[in-house]
């Protein structure tokens, strides 16, 4: 029996009131959209993915997340008309057109399509295929993430007198056990019978089937503060893996502050010395060893940055004022994809680059905001060995993975 088809569209405008650029967003070190492809590519019942946006970095974002993970060809990215591009667009509406964009371009009917929101960042391979299983295996017209939920619900009505508990009476207060197991509905996957969904141009109708969800991944952007809540749980929410070296192909480090304390000691003469960590140094020579392209990237036109490079030998670029606009050069030079890159710093001259690479990864002594934009962050702060720690990631806790030269 041929499999059925289940498209999972995710709509991703590149304006937002709330978070401007919000798709583009990152959580984890990741772009929203970004995050959104990986979980329906990772999906065991999703045959396709599109991306239906106003915006080529939407778009870019989205390819490249599918090219990281070797999935291009299940990735098609649609350009959104104008007229269902604004606020006042409906989600069912950019996924009734990317439905009909991606049937023209494949010649394929798709049997159950997905609604998958960006803006919940830590939506999961497990809600989608559940969600996509309830529709395409056990006979749901439409299904939805749910999540347990125990708060009392109020409403402000007009006066004092008439605000009112929606989910409870206000003159009694059960105990948690003896409440109704009431659902929140997550906002972060839904699926629908492609037929029905033409038919009723909504995401529900008929039978619509709960699929439960870990509460602690339950959250939505709207507002900066809902992105600065994400950002601060990632690293507690995420997976994530730490790289290996099939993740990457090359590493570029920061200086100050990544190789060192971050503190300059300045003689009488305004000589500068800094404090560097052989380890550092030992997991450097192992990366080099192992053929890992290197560049050592830095703001400071600083005699020591050149001479601490040239003992390492490895490439530097220093005295540079726009380190990303350094960094997308040199990759283009390298031929290197900057998604397969590596860029390691710690503080918020970092971030652009940050927003280039594919591994962001932030020193333990990092900045608040270098280290909420990193997709992996040291337990070493910088300039005591977060290198080697880095190279151990990479090679093993040993080094012994890196050949001789």
């Amino acid at each position: 029996m041929t499999p059925p088809t289940v498209l999972a569209v995710i709509p991703a405008r590149g304006g937002s009131k709330g978070v401007p650029a919000k798709n583009l967003a990152r959580v984890g070190g990741v772009p929203l959209v970004a995050r959104a492809v990986r979980a329906c590519l990772a999906s065991g019942e999703v045959t396709d993915v599109v991306v239906t946006t106003d915006a080529p970095a939407v778009a870019e974002a989205a390819r490249a997340a599918a090219e990281a993970l070797g999935e291009s060809g299940r990735l098609h990215c649609v350009q959104r008309p104008e007229n269902i591009a604004g606020d006042t667009a409906t989600s069912e509406a950019a996924v009734l057109h990317a439905l009909d964009a991606y049937e023209a371009l494949r010649g394929r009917t798709a049997d159950v399509v997905l609604l998958v929101q960006c803006t919940s960042p830590f939506v999961a391979r497990e809600d989608i295929d559940g969600v996509a299983a309830a529709v395409a295996h056990q006979g749901a017209d439409t299904a939805v993430t749910v999540a347990p939920f125990h708060g009392f619900l109020w409403r402000d009505g007009a006066v004092e007198d008439h605000n009112y508990g929606v989910n409870h009476d206000k003159r009694v207060r059960p105990r948690r056990q003896d409440r109704p197991d009431d659902l929140l509905e997550t906002g972060a996957a839904y699926a629908m019978d492609a037929a029905g969904f033409r038919t009723h141009r909504h995401r529900f109708f008929g039978h619509t089937a709960l699929v439960r969800t870990d509460p602690a991944r339950v959250l939505e952007i709207d507002d900066p503060h809902d992105l600065a809540r994400a950002r601060a749980l990632a690293p507690l929410v995420d997976p994530a893996p730490l790289p290996t070296l099939d993740d990457i192909d090359a590493v570029v480090l920061d200086f100050d502050g990544t190789q060192t304390d971050d503190r300059v000691l300045v003689d009488s003469d305004g000589r500068e010395t800094v404090s560097v960590h052989r380890g550092d140094g030992l997991g450097i020579a192992a990366l080099r060893k192992a053929g890992v392209p290197l560049l050592i990237l830095s703001t400071e036109q600083n005699p020591v940055v050149a001479a601490r490079a040239h003992k390492l030998r490895v490439p530097v670029l220093h005295g540079i004022d726009r380190k990303d606009l350094a960094l997308k050069q040199w990759c283009d030079e390298q031929s290197l994809a900057p998604e397969r890159v590596m860029y390691v710093g710690n503080d918020v001259n970092d971030l652009p680059c940050f927003a280039l690479a594919g591994w962001p990864v932030a020193v333990a002594s990092a900045h608040d905001s270098v280290r909420a934009a990193a997709r992996a962050v040291t337990t070493t702060p910088g300039g005591f060995g977060a290198i080697r720690e880095i190279a151990a990631w990479l090679l093993g806790p040993t080094l012994t993975s890196a050949p001789t030269e």
